[in-house]
């Protein structure tokens, strides 16, 4: 016969989090089944998920893209908005900056494309297309004007990085152009210089045009805006 405190049964094991060992935690992933503090606990459907499941998830999950291959851009168009401000913030530079600065800084002319004359800047070709004429504002007014309503329209189709390659390879494109048109360089004679972005912006139309004609959409409202862009740019 014994005699003294009754023996007591060990209790079950207090539950820990993980990634947490001093922590205590009777939370479970609903995922993995293994107790989460409530540092590494993330809201689910249902209930919570541990920090490990999520990251999974994301990590194993394939990247939504659109119809035409970008990355889906979700929320505003912050490629188009940045575009615009760069261009509205130079104009008012190139106001406010006396002797020129901004143009002789940013500005294209055919001089700097030709390594013989010592003056070889090619990344003019892209910077002038954020640079505007000061002496006619309905310059920058239609370019930013047409690159809000087809910036908001491409930037989600295409995804902002696909987008922004397409209007500075667009911007590029139109430097090109300028020198097809325009005569060499001949020291001594005047400089024939360019800005603006309507290079940029018919690369947006055509981007556009393709996807209206691919998608077999009435593209002759499109065709006007064109010829108008085209006659005032």
């Amino acid at each position: 016969m014994s005699y003294g405190i009754p023996s007591v049964e060990p209790s079950a094991q207090v539950p820990v989090c993980p990634r947490h060992p001093d922590r205590p935690s009777y939370v479970r992933c609903q995922r993995c089944g293994r107790p989460a503090c409530p540092e590494c606990q993330r809201a689910a459907a249902v209930g919570f998920q541990c920090i490990d499941c999520v990251n999974e998830t994301q990590r194993t999950t394939p990247e939504v893209r659109t119809v035409y291959g970008g990355a889906v851009a979700t929320g505003r168009p912050l490629v188009t908005f940045g575009i615009i401000a760069a261009c509205v913030v130079l104009f008012v530079l190139q106001w406010l900056v006396p002797n020129d600065a901004i143009y002789q800084s940013l500005g294209f002319a055919n001089v700097y494309a030709e390594p013989r004359w010592g003056e070889f800047e090619p990344w003019r070709m892209i910077t002038s297309a954020f640079l505007h004429s000061q002496g006619f504002i309905l310059h920058i007014a239609l370019n930013m004007y047409m690159l809000w309503v087809f910036g908001q329209a491409l930037e989600p189709l295409l995804g902002r990085l696909r987008f922004l390659v397409l209007y500075l390879v667009s911007a590029l494109g139109g430097s090109v152009g300028y020198l097809l048109l325009t005569p060499l360089y001949v020291p001594g004679q005047p400089l024939y210089g360019v800005v603006g972005a309507s290079g940029a912006i018919f690369g947006l139309f055509g981007a556009t045009l393709l996807i209206q004609r691919h998608r077999g959409a009435d593209t002759r409202q499109l065709w006007v805006l064109i010829a108008i862009n085209g006659v005032i740019g």
